[in-house]
């Protein structure tokens, strides 16, 4: 009924863990499509950024940095989100820490004062890996562009890129990271010296966007990437690395790595199978956005919620579980995905009294996953009656999963042009579930209308 803020959801994370963890995974769905909705309408802003960040469990206080150095704050959200992406495989979740982490970056650059160098540089770096993390090889090498045109490295060398921060994009990058940590452990040891303190999974940022843009051009078959430009670029590459006063172990073993590999590729001897794989899918992917990625994970998060119900309340009320997946298949256009489940689901629902505990209730967090035909259905009954769907009426805004099957079915039906046999079996069922339907559920028994109206009609054309 209220919108949430960072703060309330902060509190809500928290009371509801107290009183059952079951409630978190429904809060955290409720509260995804929340902010997908939101930013539908109005765009992503921040306070819907630190609604997520939030959510993704990563609490960071603005009163750690001064208030004018607000683009610190938006890298540090990033660098702790890109940290905990690190060392996960590329599922929902942690895409939607990539996004946010490409957002954080973009509101760094935005701050007054990231005028400063090394910020500029930092973020379109970092920017640059998470766009090839997620496929979109042109935008990586576009923000490694912006940093070798930058004027001001004067502060690259003390504000670097973290390697702990990088996610499996490269080999090569791998191997070095792995071969300075043995270099500082052996040097350590021959030289008998307490463990230095200094970091050396670290590289310089403008060094690491020349390697970058280099390593993506070459990896991703640019056809204008010949051996004169790759030669010419590499030798400012070079010259970079000899005007840069304090060099990493990582700056150097990077520079020698891609030395190698250009000589490997230009020489057309076998590179390596990383590259041989890029060479062979070098066609930029489209990323999902953010929107698209909430809406999906609340989707897993209500269907783990159905499981939860099923497992626990299983001997009192049967619980479909892949109600939620169905509606998700069929508004992704997956209808042959969402006709099987939709059946099966239609099979296993029982007929008679809706079921507060697993039906769905059409709030403005969950219309969002409704198909146009039910969304102008409930438009309707507000024109007809403004105070249908005041809290309280939950006869007036909810639908039984036997229902929600049923019209799946239907649609998924005519969008893959089945016969008319089908459509009168599943007609029948329709008008079967209608006589045994509670009353008082105005919305239900509309929808039930609204397709038993639909197949006749296709039915009657068809004949």
């Amino acid at each position: 009924m209220r919108s949430l803020t960072a703060r309330s959801c902060a509190y809500w994370v928290t009371e509801l863990a107290k009183i059952d963890s079951r409630l978190s995974v429904y809060f955290t769905a409720v509260a995804f499509l929340h902010v997908a909705k939101r930013s539908l309408r109005n765009g992503l802003n921040d306070e819907l950024m630190d609604i997520l960040v939030t959510l993704l469990g990563q609490f960071i206080s603005s009163r750690l940095y001064p208030s004018n150095f607000t683009s610190l704050l938006s890298l540090d959200k990033a660098a702790k989100l890109m940290k905990v992406v690190a060392n996960k495989s590329l599922n929902t979740m942690s895409l939607i820490e990539i996004e946010l982490s490409k957002a954080y970056l973009y509101r760094a650059l935005r701050c007054k004062d990231s005028v400063n160098g090394y910020i500029y540089c930092l973020a379109n770096v970092y920017l640059a890996v998470l766009y090839y993390t997620t496929g979109q090889y042109q935008t990586a090498i576009d923000h490694c562009t912006l940093v070798m045109r930058s004027q001001d490295h004067s502060q690259c060398s003390s504000h670097v890129v973290q390697g702990e921060l990088l996610p499996k994009i490269d080999d090569d990058i791998d191997n070095v990271l792995g071969l300075a940590v043995f270099y500082q452990h052996v040097r350590t040891a021959a030289l008998n010296q307490q463990h230095q303190p200094q970091h050396v999974s670290v590289f310089t940022t403008d060094l690491f966007a020349y390697y970058l843009h280099i390593k993506y051009q070459s990896s991703t078959t640019d056809r204008h990437f010949t051996r004169t430009s790759s030669t010419a670029e590499f030798k400012r590459y070079e010259i970079c690395i000899h005007d840069t006063e304090q060099l990493f172990i990582g700056d150097v073993l990077l520079f020698v790595s891609l030395s190698r590999l250009l000589k490997q590729t230009f020489d057309h001897k076998p590179v390596s199978q990383q590259s041989h794989q890029l060479l062979m899918n070098p066609t930029e992917n489209k990323a999902p956005n953010l929107v698209e990625l909430l809406q999906k994970s609340a989707v897993e998060h209500l269907t783990t919620f159905r499981q939860i119900v099923a497992r626990d309340f299983g001997s009192e009320v049967t619980t479909v579980t892949t109600d939620f997946e169905a509606l998700y298949a069929y508004k992704r256009g997956d209808y042959q995905q969402c006709l099987q489940l939709s059946t099966e689901n239609f099979k296993r629902t029982p007929h008679g009294v809706p079921n507060l505990m697993t039906d769905i209730l059409t709030y403005s967090e969950f219309i969002q996953l409704l198909d146009d035909d039910i969304v102008s259905l409930i438009a309707l009954t507000v024109i007809v009656n403004p105070k249908c769907r005041r809290r309280g009426r939950l006869d007036n805004i909810g639908i039984t999963q036997l229902t929600l099957s049923l019209y799946l079915m239907t649609q998924c039906q005519l969008k893959l042009r089945h016969s008319v046999t089908s459509l009168a079996q599943t007609l029948e069922c329709i008008n079967d579930a209608y006589r045994e339907s509670d009353v008082m559920w105005t919305l239900d028994r509309l929808i039930l209308k609204m397709i038993a109206h639909k197949a006749m009609i296709h039915s009657t054309l068809i004949i």
